[in-house]
């Protein structure tokens, strides 16, 4: 610095003080001007770095400092494009603090700004973007958006950030960029870097908080970062996770709430109402289930909780709102000792902290119970504090401590400080209103404080003891004379009006004393306060009514005082009490009943805390201090009544584990582009919150369960082939089955009529298998990316089967119709192709063993993919869709497919009866059959098969087996065994699956239907599918699709005779859910033109839902 101190020396005088003429006509105070900050203007324009240097490091001082060195500004942008870091670098500090101010000059920079875009520094490119979105000018709105874009995209976490913070900026300039802005943020919240969380989520608060939607992918990567965010960035995750928490997550008190609501109700009801309450309370407990914390709720919980030993206090308070707001009550308690160790810290935290402690304290008394010396209040704490700890020790006094609390108390009403006094003293008399036990050791303390020398703590022990003697006065009635005889000392009006007020109500405790006191406020009526003015008014009136012979005059002339008394409150209280009291000709039926409104039993009053209400705000917002909602402010949603679907937080994140080599993974970059050249449109490539995709996609996404495809590339191993070569192998392997055909025939001569059949049903089965797994997509815990490639590799090969072979194969089933699809043929001949059986031993050798270690392990982790059922699923009311359970390959030679019966299971009705096919394609016999390890989720029950002790070469049997799937479509994972190997198995159903039929009549349909409204109903319209042409077509496909049954016609015009016009018709089914019994009714209402109107009501809204989409799906086929 001794340079510049030079340098600034030559220049003569100081930077940052202006110098004043002698003479004041000279101008001599504007002239100074010209001079200030020469010195920094000359370094600015020098050639050396180190001066320009030199010049910025003073300039920023100064900013830091508060001057202004706005006039600076042209001087400083010129250093803009100095090749110099350090130098840019401040300059675009600095530009960031005044671009707002100077945009005209800030904006002829623009282009250097674009060039600092593409620094390869990363804080160039930082400070660029932070300079660019500070210049408030809507003209350059689309560089900014182009700016922040780029950024977004940036290698350097450093940078995404600095995007992150300029999107609030954009949006306030121009909020239609809204949209746009929202893009990048849900770019930005899949960032999996910490630096760029916290500053993401604080852009998310500020333009989108009610878009709840982008954080459900991210919430589970937001809570495992968070222990690694900066500080700043943890406050503003965990604040708005808590508000995320409650829209998502079951509140884990509501069975407790439901007591407190009961007693409370108890407290006040009549004994008729509580006893209508219990039985109806009775029946809502119920109805409840046992709570189960959603596995995310205890993640959040599990994750801030190391937070609450950070060095930050806003950190320790935003975990403490969290735990206060969403944990088990069992659990809040661990937040106490993080809040009792920010006592320690500075009087501003102490005295935030203690706000939130005092509110936690009204609900959760027993959290800090143990800390109690904690809230002692010392000497050297300022006033605000020692309000606050009051309020707290009050809030924690019980039976157990009062003693203690209230020696602490005696001690505080000897201190000087006497706002600390007053509030003392009114914290005593909220103990005996609290604590019954204690209340006349409180009334004797107070009594005797009356005599204290100091005026004001008399008067603020007068106005609580009014408080408690209305409780029971009548037997405090030397208490109320005591007080009487203050009212010639006493002078605070307050305590004056108190004590009127007592003789007033209780005159009759103290029929001599009462008359006096009125003669003496009488005399001094005129230089009362308005407020003991409005007392003695009440007081002559209720004299009056009770022994007007001695207060008959004075009670006349107190009216008249007041009758010509300046305020006007007095005059009109004046007017109405002579009206009321004094009978005469002109005065009302009101005059009867005088008594009893002036000396009306009043009801005592009830000393609550000013905290009582403040938790409808979030803890630890501004709101909530101010106890008024802040500018800004979010509120806290309620807790749902029920769990949203939890599903929406999976995440398809790709387990490289799975892949067998570095080269599997190559192949299947490769055959991507491929892929989606080939089939155009199709599914498994979208992201799983895409809701409908191609037909093709079903069909590739069936893909995943075929094999032939599969055994081709085992075999070959390599990245492509030329067409001729697949053709050779084609060939061949169609010789090897025709001359394994007769081998065939005679294991499965049971089934030989119907083979292809079979085949055709299975196969046309797995589209619909993959459609009812789009329903529940994201709900497997397994990761989604590796299997949804794995599908886009066998689906892709899958498709060059079809292509190569369509036409010999094509030829061989004889039954099939000429009206099936092309599609379908494909479908066809690709299982045909699928259940030939390998040649030669060493040909089925390899592949069994490489299927049975990485298939099974990938069906594991079996994607849930996006697609659509096809027209082939569809099928009609009366056939059984069957699904494979198994494949023979995987399966080494045992087949196993199921299909879900829709007749009741008998040994539990509340379970989904499941019928399983075994089919034996092995040489040998299968022994010991039977299920281990079912891997389920809390709730679900599974009723098992009886053990299979063997079946023989060639053999299928059928057993049935009964799964409580809970009403959800999330997969029931069990083993298969036999006698020699465990193969991994999944039943995941359709949603209509989950249903069994409920018969009702018509009006008893609309009943149920009325009461399922609002949330619970959900309208859908759409256009019917050109075979949906009649009532016999639109009741199979919706009985096909769920397990409902149509409520018969009453007399309504639709049903009734003649037949109705075929504009009009409804058609209605219902059912019940098979866990829960929950109503599901469904009716179709069909409108000209072949429009229709799709309702459901459904008290579960998920299963409502995802029913409609099947509906949907399969009405407009």
């Amino acid at each position: 610095m001794s340079a510049s101190s030079a340098f600034s020396d030559e220049k003569g005088g100081s930077a940052s003080e202006p110098e004043y003429g002698h003479d004041p006509a000279s101008g001599g105070i504007f002239s100074s001007d010209y001079k200030r900050h020469d010195d920094l203007k000359e370094m600015l324009d020098s050639n050396k770095d180190s001066l320009k240097l030199e010049a910025m490091k003073r300039i920023v001082a100064m900013i830091a400092r508060g001057k202004n060195t706005s006039e600076l500004f042209p001087a400083v942008v010129k250093n803009v494009a100095c090749k110099n870091i350090e130098v840019k670098k401040l300059v675009y500090v600095y530009l960031v603090r005044y671009a707002e101010e100077q945009q005209d000059l800030a904006l002829l920079s623009i282009s250097t700004f674009q060039r600092g875009l593409k620094d390869p520094n990363q804080l160039i490119r930082a400070s660029a973007l932070r300079v660019l979105s500070s210049i408030r000018v809507t003209i350059i709105v689309p560089i900014m958006m182009l700016a922040i874009k780029e950024a977004a995209s940036d290698m350097s976490p450093y940078v995404r950030k600095t995007a992150a913070h300029a999107i609030p900026k954009l949006h306030s300039l121009d909020p239609e960029q809204k949209d746009q802005l929202i893009e990048v943020i849900e770019k930005l919240l899949s960032d999996k870097t910490t630096l760029v969380a916290g500053s993401v989520v604080m852009a998310f608060e500020e333009v989108c908080p009610d878009r709840i939607d982008l954080i459900h992918k991210n919430y589970r990567k937001l809570c495992n970062l968070l222990i690694d965010v900066e500080e700043w960035g943890q406050v503003v995750i965990i604040n708005m996770l808590t508000r995320y928490a409650r829209t998502q997550f079951l509140n884990p008190n509501v069975n407790e709430s439901l007591l407190e609501e009961n007693s409370e109700k108890a407290f006040y009801a009549s004994d008729d109402e509580e006893d209508e309450d219990k039985k109806a309370e009775a029946a809502t407990v119920v109805k409840r289930k046992p709570y189960v914390m959603d596995p995310d709720h205890r993640l959040l919980l599990r994750n801030t909780k190391p937070l609450l030993q950070s060095r930050n206090a806003a950190v320790v308070m935003a975990v403490a709102q969290l735990y206060f707001h969403l944990a088990p009550k069992a659990e809040v308690g661990i937040i106490a000792k993080a809040l009792v160790r920010l006592m320690r810290s500075h009087s501003e935290v102490q005295y935030v902290v203690l706000q939130n402690v005092a509110t936690m304290t009204i609900k959760r008394r027993g959290m800090f119970e143990p800390y109690l010396k904690s809230f002692y209040i010392r000497s050297t704490d300022p006033t605000q504090i020692k309000i606050l700890k009051l309020e707290v020790l009050t809030n924690l006094a019980n039976e157990t401590n009062i003693s203690t609390i209230l020696r602490e108390f005696q001690t505080y009403i000897k201190s000087m400080d006497k706002d600390f006094v007053a509030a003392s003293i009114q914290a005593i008399g909220r103990c005996a209103t609290n604590i019954g036990e204690v209340r006349d050791t409180c009334l004797n303390g107070l009594v005797q404080l009356l005599s204290n020398r100091d005026e004001l703590v008399v008067a603020e022990s007068v106005v609580v003891i009014k408080k408690l003697l209305q409780m029971q006065p009548e037997q405090h009635s030397d208490i109320i004379k005591h007080m009487a005889k203050l009212i010639d000392n006493i002078q605070v009006p307050m305590a004056r009006a108190s004590i009127l007020w007592l003789i007033g109500e209780y005159c009759e405790h103290v029929p001599k004393i009462a008359p006096d006191v009125l003669r003496k406020m009488a005399k001094s009526f005129n230089n009362e306060e308005d407020i003991v003015k409005l007392q003695i008014i009440n007081l002559a009136a209720k004299l009056y009514l009770t022994n007007s012979k001695q207060t008959k005059l004075l009670t006349q002339y107190v009216l008249n005082l007041a009758k010509y008394d300046q305020n006007y409150d007095i005059r009109d209280r004046a007017r109405f009490i002579r009206q009321l009291i004094v009978p005469t000709d002109k005065s009302g039926a009101l005059n009867k009943y005088a008594k009893k409104l002036f000396l009306a039993l009043k009801p005592a009053p009830v000393l609550e805390s000013p905290f009582k209400d403040r938790d409808h705000f979030q803890l630890g917002s501004l709101s909530h201090l101010l106890n008024a909602k802040a500018g800004g402010y979010q509120e806290l949603p309620n807790w749902p009544e029920s769990a949203p679907d939890p599903s929406v937080r999976n995440v398809e994140i790709p387990d490289w584990s799975k892949c067998s080599s570095r080269k599997d993974r190559k192949e299947k970059k490769v055959e991507k582009p491929f892929y989606s050249d080939s089939e155009g449109e199709s599914g498994p490539t979208e992201s799983a919150d895409s809701e409908s995709d191609s037909g093709s996609g079903s069909a590739s996404a069936s893909g995943s369960d075929e094999s032939g495809s599969g055994s081709e590339s085992e075999d070959s191993g390599e990245e492509t082939e030329s067409e001729e070569e697949e053709e050779k192998k084609k060939r061949k392997k169609l010789d090897k089955t025709k001359a394994k055909k007769p081998a065939e025939e005679s294991a499965e001569s049971e089934q030989s009529s119907s083979a292809e059949d079979r085949k055709s049903v299975r196969k046309a089965v797995k589209n619909q298998k993959s459609a009812s797994e789009s329903e529940s997509e994201s709900e497997s815990s397994e990761s989604e990316d590796e299997s949804e490639e794995e599908s886009e590799e066998e689906s892709e090969s899958d498709t060059s089967n079809i292509r190569k072979k369509k036409t010999p194969v094509s030829k061989q089933p004889p039954k099939q119709s000429k009206k099936e699809s092309k599609k379908e043929t494909q479908e066809m001949s690709l299982l045909d192709l699928d259940d030939f059986e390998p040649a030669t031993a060493s040909a089925s050798v390899t592949p069994v063993n490489f299927l049975s270690s990485s298939l099974v392990s990938d069906l594991e982790g079996l994607s849930l993919t996006d697609t659509i059922l096809g027209p082939t699923t569809i099928a009609p009311s009366g056939a059984i869709k069957m699904y494979e359970l198994l494949h023979h390959i995987k399966g080494e030679g045992l087949a196993v497919d199921y299909c879900f019966s829709r007749q009741p299971f008998s040994p539990d009705p509340n379970m989904v009866a499941v019928q399983i096919l075994f089919t034996n394609n092995t040489n040998s016999e299968i022994k010991n059959l039977h299920i281990e390890d079912p891997r389920l989720q809390s709730g679900r029950r599974i009723r098992e098969f009886a053990e299979i002790e063997m079946l023989a070469v060639g053999d299928s049997v059928t057993v049935m087996m009964g799964i409580d799937f809970c009403d959800s479509t999330q997969a029931a994972n069990f083993q298969l065994c036999t006698h020699t190997r465990k193969f991994f198995a999944s039943i995941q159903p359709p949603v209509g699956e989950l249903m069994t039929p409920a018969f009702l009549t018509e009006n008893d349909f609309k009943k149920e239907q009325g009461k399922l409204m609002g949330m619970n109903e959900i309208l859908e319209k759409l256009t019917l599918g050109e075979k949906c042409v009649n009532e016999h077509v639109i009741v199979e496909r919706v009985t096909a699709t769920a397990n409902l049954s149509r409520v018969p016609c009453g007399s309504d015009k639709e049903c009734s005779t003649p037949p109705p016009p075929p504009s009009v018709p409804v058609y209605r089914f219902a059912g019940k859910t098979a866990s829960s019994g929950c109503l599901v009714l469904v009716t179709v209402t069909t409108k000209e033109g072949g429009g229709a109107q799709l309702t459901v009501n459904c008290e579960k809204m998920m299963i409502g839902t995802m029913l409609v989409k099947d509906l949907l799906l399969a009405l407009s086929q």
